[in-house]
């Protein structure tokens, strides 16, 4: 069982309702691509492997850190979508999609209590086959040889973690939300299992002059 080290997505296009829209990285979200790549170069990270969703913005991102490590595309890696969820949310049962940063705050985990309880009709997947798609493609990742990075999407990590500490539903939404862009989270064999050893760490975005590069929406 290898070391996994999860990354999500530089910054994506902030103000897009929509899924298609969203798929993008913004300027920052390109930059911070590049820093952290600097940063995993200049340490000497190991890392014999990378994987990616098959998102554009997980797909940029690993090119932006520039790694010259072969990636694997793997659409099991991909977002939960959100703005598809949110928007069955308000159709279905009059519960609008956020307008301001805060509204996300209680905004998330609602969606993802109703998606749970299979309250929301039309739903691209179901939230069981979410939770099995992410923990079968871990696993496999896990099986591999060497430590591996995997480029993917807050929500996806958050559940993930939220696997491996056993969270409840709201606890996980609300990890999701606190997750920054580019940030680091480690996953390490003890015991024959994947215990969590890192979590949102952005060692190349702690410096005065980039701290206010740290972004998660």
């Amino acid at each position: 069982m290898s070391t996994i080290t999860l990354i999500r997505h530089g910054q994506a296009n902030s103000t897009a309702q929509d899924e298609v829209s969203y798929d993008r990285l913004s300027d920052l979200g390109h930059q911070q691509a590049r820093w952290l790549g600097e940063h995993l170069r200049e340490t000497q990270a190991h890392n014999t492997r990378l994987y990616t969703g098959t998102l554009r913005r997980h797909i940029e991102t690993a090119e932006g850190m520039a790694m010259d490590l072969e990636p694997s595309r793997d659409a099991r890696l991909n977002e939960l979508e959100y703005f598809t969820l949110g928007g069955l949310l308000a159709q279905q049962h009059g519960i609008p999609f956020p307008t301001e940063q805060a509204g996300f705050i209680a905004h998330l985990p609602t969606v993802f209590n109703y998606w749970k309880d299979e309250k929301l009709e039309g739903a691209p997947e179901t939230y069981a086959h979410f939770q099995t798609r992410i923990r079968d493609a871990l696993t496999e990742i896990a099986a591999g040889d060497g430590p591996a990075l995997v480029v993917t999407s807050g929500g996806l990590i958050a559940n993930v973690i939220g696997q491996q500490m056993d969270l409840s539903v709201e606890t996980t939404a609300r990890t999701a939300i606190a997750i920054f862009h580019t940030s680091l989270h480690q996953l390490h064999p003890i015991g024959g299992t994947l215990s969590p050893v890192l979590f949102n760490a952005t060692p190349h975005l702690d410096s005065a002059t980039r701290r206010a590069s740290r972004t998660n929406i």
